[in-house]
């Protein structure tokens, strides 16, 4: 059974910096796109930034610049660096992963971290 486990969200000031981590267990096929969305309530969850197993990523245009996701595919994880915090980037923060199966992709969700920007 696939879990996915974050940590690193918590309260940190507007400027500040966050590191999230996402680990997978519970698979034996490398996921081929691991990502973070992010929901504040009453929005629609939204992708943040994406990373395919070759490296490839994809940001949302409010954290180009500022957000750096990385993943070790040895160890099935993903990290998401957050530097220049806004309080706009205050959300629940949930990690996503996809493996490929015959004609589809599996999808699978984190619990969530909260991240709070604020003073």
């Amino acid at each position: 059974q696939v879990q996915l486990v974050e940590s690193g969200g918590g309260l940190v000031q507007p400027g500040g910096s966050l590191r999230l981590f996402c680990v997978a267990s519970g698979s034996n096929d490398m996921f081929r796109v691991m990502g973070w969305y992010r929901q504040v309530p009453g929005n629609q969850r939204e992708l943040v930034a994406s990373i395919t197993s070759g490296g490839s990523t994809n940001y949302a245009e409010s954290v180009k610049g500022r957000f750096t996701i990385s993943r070790d595919n040895a160890k099935n994880t993903v990290y998401l660096q957050m530097d220049s915090l806004k309080p706009e980037d205050t959300a629940v923060y949930y990690c996503n992963a996809r493996r490929s199966r015959p004609g589809f992709d599996e999808e699978y969700w984190g619990q969530g971290t909260q991240v709070t920007v604020s003073l």
